[in-house]
């Protein structure tokens, strides 16, 4: 077993403005020592589209009745919302490699890992960030990712689409990729509708997926997963950035 822990954190459904705020006092707490390891928050949120450093305006397509972020991440627009799996990793890449490309890579990696344990096969597509599944017809986007680095500690990063609304995507240019068709776990695990929406079942690929990224993250970047409440966390608690905002 690895030494280095990653300690793992599942909040449910957290606003973005608030996973964002969280997300910053990690990365700062972690800069400065004050928290001993790595963190990876793995949550959902509400209806959001979010724009990255590089986001065109004009692939925001429709942004009524939705929140929109400009961000400090890498990369251009995106949707969160329910039933897509967001993790932030909070990483010192001092104790990993100093290395943003591996660091992306990495990442890749530890989603494609995860995907194959529920039986999808998960690639790259050379030339854009994210995971993708590689069909006769083409390739779909399952999994965005987007990052932010200072002084070697991570925060933003990816959102997996589990049972995600693809037709939200409608509103934006997805990554700024014209024509790009997502797709979600769900749909690639061919489970015919009654299947999936049976008693339970949504819930159960949930759990199954969240433990499959666990592992996949244990496996890409040699760390020990524990997960945690949020209070352990200290100081940068959740709890603590609501009290300061």
């Amino acid at each position: 077993m690895s030494a280095r822990v990653l300690q793992v954190v599942r909040p449910d459904v957290v606003p973005y403005a608030e996973a964002l705020a969280w997300q910053r006092a990690l990365a700062q707490a972690r800069l400065e020592g004050r928290l001993p390891h790595d963190v990876l928050l793995l949550l959902e949120h509400p209806p959001v589209l979010t724009l990255g450093r590089t986001a065109c305006e004009t692939h925001l397509l429709r942004r009524e009745g939705i929140d929109v972020f400009e961000v400090e991440r890498g990369g251009d627009v995106t949707y969160h919302g329910p039933g897509q799996l967001v993790g932030y990793p909070i990483l010192d890449l001092a104790g990993h490699h100093k290395d943003l490309h591996w660091y992306l890579r990495t990442l890749e990696q530890a989603l494609i890992d995860a995907l194959a344990e529920l039986g999808v096969a998960g690639a790259r597509n050379p030339g854009h960030t994210g995971v993708w599944i590689r069909r006769e017809q083409g390739v779909r986007k399952i999994a965005s990712i987007g990052v932010h680095v200072k002084q070697w500690v991570t925060w933003h990063g990816f959102a997996l689409n589990v049972t995600t609304d693809l037709a939200q995507f409608d509103r934006i240019v997805a990554c700024g990729i014209r024509g790009v068709e997502m797709t979600t776990v769900e749909r690639e695990t061919l489970k015919d509708s009654l299947t999936v929406a049976g008693p339970g079942k949504r819930e159960t690929l949930w759990d199954e997926t969240v433990a499959a990224v666990v592992r996949g993250f244990e496996g890409a970047f040699g760390v020990t997963a524990r997960f945690v409440e949020e209070n352990r966390l200290g100081e940068a608690s959740r709890e603590c950035v609501q009290e300061r905002r």
